[in-house]
């Protein structure tokens, strides 16, 4: 085997000695065996830094490229850092140069406005120095005209001493008898100016009267309040169905005779459907009716004795309801020592009703501004209290008796226990049936007007809301004199125009009065109602 060819196969870990080979000496084997190996090694050796030195550039190439790229990222940075300066730079520059050019407009407007000012300031002085320069032509000339008037008053004075002289030597009087004989002219000629004068005086003490009235009111008002109850007169009984109309007539009429009979009340039974309807002057015995209809519809048995049963239990009932309702009244108006019979009395007025207002209500609305007119005035409030409370008793037996209620009531209220003469006089008078003997039957007089004419407290139908105020305007027409009339306020007062050609002014009066007397006694209204007269001169000249 050639030499090359066994180096290689030693190099490589072949075996390559022949067969013959391993049949020779071990000397001879071995030598071959180490040469082998020192030339594999050697070989082996350059393989191995060959291949470290291609490692060693391959590194080298990579670390240069690298540093190169973050050489070319440095630069980068630092170019945009650099351009992030110039424009941060640049902006703070247009900023500040903006700041400073706003700066001074602000200080040229400023520059402005105080030339302005100054020529403003300029113009003023000028106008002041111009006003003390006529000012003080004024005084000038007003000292002289005081100068010269002084010496004209000096002359006056000398000429009206001669001719006083002059008068006395034709007159044959001295001066005093002169100057009664001209007071006595004076007052001749001035009579009727001092006639003017007194009515305007009195006019005015009565405006200064009325205005002090209105504000005892005005604080009644303000001081006490309470709800309107309106409950209506028209009572009606509602029904499950028509057929139940047959059950209330029953059989030949004797069901509804029973209830008419036990309850004193007239019982309408027609085409409305749904309803049956409960009519009675006596508003106890109404309610007493409506109360038993409804308890008998509601549990079905209609019969002349379960009738007569629910009517006497629903009497006592209301009986006993009367009573309380009039114990209540007289402990929300503090009050007491009243007979049974006149709470039983103020009892039935809470079944009461004047134009929609419940009357036992009013009563107690009455007795408390009764008080605070009478604390205002400096007189017995609870004494007036008791005279607003009691006085409309006498609405709750005026269908019984014969003759108006506040009669009515003063002789009840007599009979069963109240002496005072406040108390009865006010009962009596305060509709003015009679004169007034105390102050406080004016004073409920007062009360019983506010609580009933306030708004909200009295209602009416439209029919006879539109027939009052038609009559009110025909009274106010028919007076001699009248051109015009018109209700307004609601029929609170009554607005008449007329003829200043045929009426003076002190007709004017006596036309208001009699108006005013005319609807007092012909008409019926709650409240009361002001007749105001206006007469009207007009001076009518053309300028050509």
């Amino acid at each position: 085997m050639p030499i090359t060819a066994h180096l290689l196969v030693v190099a490589f870990g072949g075996s390559a000695i022949p067969t013959d080979a391993t049949q020779g000496s071990q000397a001879g084997f071995i030598l071959p065996l180490l040469i082998g190996l020192i030339l594999g090694a050697g070989i082996a050796a350059a393989v191995i830094l060959l291949l470290g030195r291609q490692r060693l550039n391959r590194a080298r190439s990579e670390a240069e490229d690298i540093t190169n790229r973050a050489r070319a990222e440095a630069e980068n940075a630092a170019e945009k850092i650099r351009l992030e300066a110039e424009r941060d730079a640049l902006e703070r520059k247009e900023k500040s140069e903006s700041e400073l050019e706003a700066g001074r407009a602000e200080l040229r407007e400023q520059e402005r406005r105080m030339a302005k000012r100054e020529d403003t300031l300029d113009r003023r002085e000028e106008t002041i120095s111009n006003r003390e320069e006529k000012l003080d032509a004024l005084r000038s000339e007003l000292d002289e005209r005081t100068e010269d008037l002084s010496q004209k008053q000096t002359e006056l004075d000398r000429v009206i001493s001669q001719q006083t002289e002059k008068l006395h030597q034709l007159s044959g009087m001295s001066k005093d008898q002169a100057k009664e004989l001209l007071l006595e002219r004076v007052s001749d000629s001035t009579r009727d100016e001092v006639g003017r004068l007194v009515r305007e005086l009195t006019e005015e003490a009565e405006q200064e009267a009325r205005e002090k009235a209105r504000e005892i009111t005005i604080q009644a008002i303000q001081r006490y309040s309470t709800e309107t109850v309106s409950d209506s007169t028209v009572r009606t009984v509602a029904i499950p169905s028509d057929d139940m109309k047959g059950r209330i007539i029953g059989r030949e009429g004797r069901n509804i005779r029973s209830i008419e009979k036990a309850t004193g009340a007239d019982i309408i039974v027609d085409d409305t459907p749904g309803v049956i309807v409960v009519s009675c002057f006596d508003k106890v015995r109404q309610a007493v009716a409506v109360e038993a209809l409804e308890r008998l519809i509601a549990d079905g048995r209609l019969h002349p004795s379960r009738i007569e049963e629910v009517v006497d239990k629903v009497q006592k009932e209301t009986d006993e309801r009367i009573q309380k309702y009039g114990k209540e009244a007289a402990l929300e108006v503090k009050l007491k020592g009243f007979h049974p019979k006149v709470s039983e009395a103020m009892g039935k007025l809470h079944y009461r009703t004047s134009y929609g207002q419940n009357v036992l209500k009013h009563s107690i609305e009455v007795a408390y501004f009764s008080q605070i007119i009478a604390d205002q005035l400096g007189l017995d409030g609870r004494l007036a209290r008791r005279c607003g409370y009691l006085h409309d008793i006498g609405k709750a037996m005026d269908h019984e008796m014969e003759g108006g209620h506040p009669a009515i009531g003063m002789n009840f209220a007599k009979q069963y226990g109240e002496k005072e003469e406040a108390v009865l006089n006010a009962i009596a008078g305060h509709h003015a049936d009679i004169p007034a003997t105390t102050l406080y039957t004016p004073i409920v007089m007062a009360a019983d007007a506010l609580s009933s004419a306030r708004p909200g407290a009295r209602r009416d139908s439209m029919e006879r809301y539109v027939q009052r105020l038609t009559e009110l305007e025909e009274i106010a027409k028919s007076q001699p004199g009248v051109k015009e009339a018109h209700a307004i306020q609601a029929g609170r007062e009554v607005r008449v125009m007329i003829d200043a050609d045929r009426v003076s002014d002190d007709e004017a009066y006596l036309t208001a009065h009699e108006i005013a007397k005319r609807v007092s006694d012909e008409m019926t209204f709650p409240g009361e109602i002001k007749v105001t007269v206006l007469r009207e001169t007009r001076a009518i000249e053309i300028a050509r």
